[in-house]
């Protein structure tokens, strides 16, 4: 197939920009938690403090098993960490970039 826009020296340099697919693999999982509407109320809710699991689901009308099913795909993507408060596990948002991703996403829609 014939370049159209970029010249052949252009194509090798694009692509060996582009991520390798084990990168894509990580980024297509990463941003699969944002195409789950409990794990995005999950990530609004822990935006603003941290909680319990026993908190979001009375905040979130949402059952606790479900609370924490979806709690658990957050943290094997490093979006939530936890800490152990007494008998409480409390819940929060590793970093504030997810923060400033969802807003800037609400900002343009």
């Amino acid at each position: 197939m014939k370049l159209l826009r970029i010249t052949e020296r252009n194509k090798y340099e694009v692509e060996s920009l582009l991520p390798d697919d084990s990168a894509v693999n990580k980024l297509a999982l990463y941003f699969q938690n944002f195409a789950d509407q409990t794990r995005i109320k999950i990530l609004s809710a822990l935006s603003i403090c941290s909680l319990c699991v026993n908190d979001l689901a009375k905040i979130l009308d949402i059952n606790q098993t479900t609370i924490s099913h979806q709690l658990k795909s957050l943290k094997d993507q490093n979006l939530v960490g936890y800490k152990r408060e007494g008998k409480v596990v409390v819940y929060f948002l590793t970093s504030n970039t997810v923060n400033e991703m969802m807003q800037y996403a609400v900002s343009v829609l």
